[in-house]
């Protein structure tokens, strides 16, 4: 989710579950080490529980962005060893390293000396044509000897060439029956799924065969599916959150960032899809798509759009009773 979750849409995200673990993009522990880190770790209280997830394949840069996640006041960090991307592949990390167990599991080793926080691996069930059950578990448990307790599956391959990152989420099949298996053979491991996971009803299928259920594009596309995840899956008595109360929950936060010189379109990119399917959806994203980039544009820019929301959900009801 590079370039995708970053603290903006956590924030945003935040508002409609409480629960929820959160993960920010994925962060080189290169640029971590190299870099501006108050500029590139630097979150809100408000998204705890949140996990940084880091790219990387050097252990001793791993241990120091590890090191640096804990005093940043991160819950949890997590190496990617599931983006396929050309970018990422020319950085020696993300999926390519399902060819190095013994690299990620050094990573893993370093991490857990540098800090005290839970180190987690973000996996595919195999690239190219390392794809068969056992190297899966074969790498799993080379990484879990090193002190790596929970492994999230997206279950799909990766091809390391010839499909784009997009199609490497829609060309290969989803095999979650691997994953399910991967539990069942190894049960002390926390196994967390991954891919193609739409809707609140799939998660609860695939929590009977697994620990957790990880959403990504879903959740981003119509976020408004995290507002049931706290009453669903932690607590019945959890309230849930109406989507206009999200954005007037969101307004305090914009306004702060704006006084930090933070652009307005930054922030509303991310709940462009709030309203997906309902009446008032496409002026909603009209209004934010096309006023969010006006010099000064602030809050007053959100209410406007949440104004037109509200009237075509009253003309619609009127239409509807009439």
């Amino acid at each position: 989710m590079m370039d995708w979750t970053d603290r903006h849409c956590r924030v945003f995200h935040r508002g409609l579950t409480r629960r929820a673990l959160l993960y920010t993009e994925m962060i080189t522990a290169a640029a971590i080490r190299h870099g501006d880190r108050d500029r590139l770790l630097a979150f809100s209280a408000v998204e705890h529980p949140v996990a940084l997830q880091l790219g990387g394949a050097d252990a001793d840069d791993m241990a120091h962005a590890a090191e640096a996640a804990e005093v940043f006041g991160y819950d949890e960090v997590n190496i990617n060893v599931g983006c396929p991307s050309d970018r990422v592949q020319s950085g020696r990390f993300g999926a390519c390293l399902m060819a190095e167990p013994a690299t990620v599991a050094s990573c893993v080793a370093a991490m857990r000396r540098a800090c005290g926080l839970p180190v987690t691996v973000k996996t595919r069930i195999g690239i190219d044509d390392r794809d068969s059950y056992a190297a899966l578990r074969r790498f799993v448990e080379t990484v879990a000897a090193a002190g790596c307790g929970t492994f999230i599956i997206h279950a799909r391959k990766a091809w390391l060439s010839g499909l784009s990152p997009k199609q490497n989420r829609e060309v290969p099949p989803l095999e979650y029956d691997r994953v399910y298996r991967l539990k069942r053979d190894l049960p002390g491991l926390e196994i967390v799924l991954n891919g193609g996971v739409q809707s609140l009803d799939e998660v609860e299928a695939h929590l009977a065969q697994v620990d957790g259920v990880m959403l990504g594009r879903a959740a981003y596309q119509n976020p408004y599916v995290l507002a049931e995840v706290d009453r669903r899956f932690f607590d019945p008595a959890a309230p849930v959150p109406g989507r206009d109360d999200a954005v007037l929950a969101l307004l305090p936060y914009v306004d702060a960032e704006r006084e930090r010189g933070t652009p307005l379109a930054a922030i509303t990119r991310h709940i462009l899809g709030l309203y997906q399917g309902l009446p008032g959806a496409r002026a909603w994203r009209r209004h934010l798509s096309e006023n969010a980039h006006r010099a000064g544009a602030g809050s007053e820019v959100i209410r406007e759009a949440l104004g037109l929301v509200r009237r075509a959900r009253e003309q619609a009801a009127d239409r509807a009773a009439a």
